[in-house]
């Protein structure tokens, strides 16, 4: 089936928020958006986290409690969830400024950076503060930007450009597959970009979108256009080459296959982009989010100096110090190999049960998450309680087109690195079963 694209002018305001409201409530359970009626979450089995003082399934210290399967926030590591406990410090005291510094630097070993005018930042607040650094920072009031999208959150990177006062067009591929190279390039030439964006995995659909060959036809058709990468549910589960692949900026969070709880805004940009920034003719408007109020901050912390501007999270920072070692202490290759390894298990599993993927091209599949189609019988309503009935939790659909029609299947970070936990295979068990008491047998 061909690729049905189409390039679509922003208007002059952004999407209505009680919209999206509607959409995100129902991610759980399932339920088909309306701007009528409200998602009723108490549908579901309460979600009780008994503390009990013998080991889980897993042997793991943690409280047993259902599997969290969805992609992000994913399940923790022990040791990254202790790191959460440490007493409180001064935010300028040399013991956390030490941490923060070398937190700072192992990023760059994580976005596989060498560049010394690459520029990590970690400041406080969710994902979605990465789309608020990009659009006030890299982009001035009426400035072109080309939105690649491929989905719920493609969508939402457009809207949060409007805001700040940009020119989007975006194009739009039909759901599940992502605009093409050939249409990607027409674009460019038809007018100068100051940015093009891509969602390297839309948490929405699981399409992964190929991130090499983008920038070699960027840089070749528009050299001085800055392409920029949401990799929220990419980073640490999927190989981002920052410094060979010539990426502008990739901006991600703490909770997805980082594997450190929410909190955390986590991005890192290139010389090139850090000049685009400095280079603007208005100062950006947005104060928390300014590159201008947090370069000098993060250069200080990694250079183990004491620096202030507003208070960052002592405990997240050690969490995320202690995943980064984790993640760090073995080849990168081999952890996007283990990620591929179990993506294939899982994407095999859902063949086998009839089911199709959103992404129906292979090579548009992330690899830390499935979404997956549901047979017409089956309600996502109906087969999300009975599968955290079994100990395990989907995420239900969230693009505006297919919403009811499909569940997500999140598999990263330590559910799919530690050999000694089982969570693929019970979620593949309770699915088989879940659909099952479903009513649904593959015909």
């Amino acid at each position: 089936m061909p690729h049905q694209t189409s390039i679509l002018r922003a208007s002059s305001s952004a999407s209505n928020p009680a919209s999206r409201l509607s959409i995100i409530s129902g991610h759980l359970t399932g339920a088909q958006p309306s701007s009528n009626t409200s998602n009723n979450l108490s549908t579901s089995p309460t979600q009780s986290r008994n503390i009990s003082s013998s080991p889980s399934f897993n042997m793991s210290s943690q409280p047993e409690h259902p599997t969290l399967l969805i992609p992000g926030p994913i399940e923790f590591d022990d040791a990254v969830l202790q790191s959460m406990s440490h007493y409180s410090e001064s935010h300028v005291g040399p013991g956390f400024v030490a941490t923060f510094g070398e937190t700072l630097s192992m990023l760059r070993k994580l976005f596989q950076t060498t560049a010394s005018d690459s520029q990590p930042f970690v400041i406080s607040g969710s994902g979605t503060l990465g789309w608020d650094i990009v659009a006030a920072n890299l982009v001035e009031p009426g400035e072109n930007v080309l939105v690649l999208s491929t989905g719920y959150f493609s969508d939402a990177f457009a809207d949060c450009l409007k805001v700040y006062g940009a020119s989007v067009d975006t194009l739009k591929a039909s759901v599940g597959s992502r605009p093409q190279l050939p249409e990607i390039e027409k674009a460019l030439k038809s007018k100068k970009y100051k940015m093009v964006t891509v969602t390297h995995v839309d948490t929405s659909t699981g399409v992964l979108s190929e991130l090499q060959k983008l920038s070699e036809m960027v840089k070749s058709v528009s050299p001085d256009t800055l392409l920029i990468v949401d990799g929220v549910c990419s980073v640490a589960s999927e190989n981002i080459e920052f410094d060979a692949w010539e990426l502008d900026g990739v901006v991600t969070a703490s909770q997805k296959a980082i594997g450190c709880p929410a909190g955390l805004s986590i991005s890192m940009f290139s010389g090139k982009a850090m000049d685009a920034f400095r280079a603007r003719k208005s100062p950006p408007a947005t104060y928390f989010a300014s590159m201008k109020n947090w370069t000098a901050i993060m250069q200080n912390y990694e250079a183990k100096k004491p620096s202030y501007f507003a208070t960052p999270s002592p405990q997240l920072i050690h969490a995320l110090h202690t995943a980064l070692s984790q993640i760090l202490a073995k080849p990168l290759s081999e952890r996007f190999a283990k990620h591929r390894e179990f993506s294939d298990k899982v994407k095999k599993a859902v063949t086998e049960l009839g089911l199709k993927q959103v992404a129906s091209n292979p090579d548009d599949q992330a690899h830390g998450m499935t979404a997956m189609y549901l047979p017409d019988s089956v309600k996502a309503t109906d087969l999300l309680p009975k599968l955290f009935k079994s100990g395990v939790i989907f995420a239900g659909g969230i693009h505006r087109e297919i919403a009811a029609k499909y569940v997500r299947f999140g598999h990263m970070g330590v559910s799919v690195t530690d050999p000694a936990r089982s969570d693929v295979d019970k979620a593949i068990n309770a699915l088989k079963n879940g659909l099952s008491d479903c009513g649904y047998q593959k015909a």
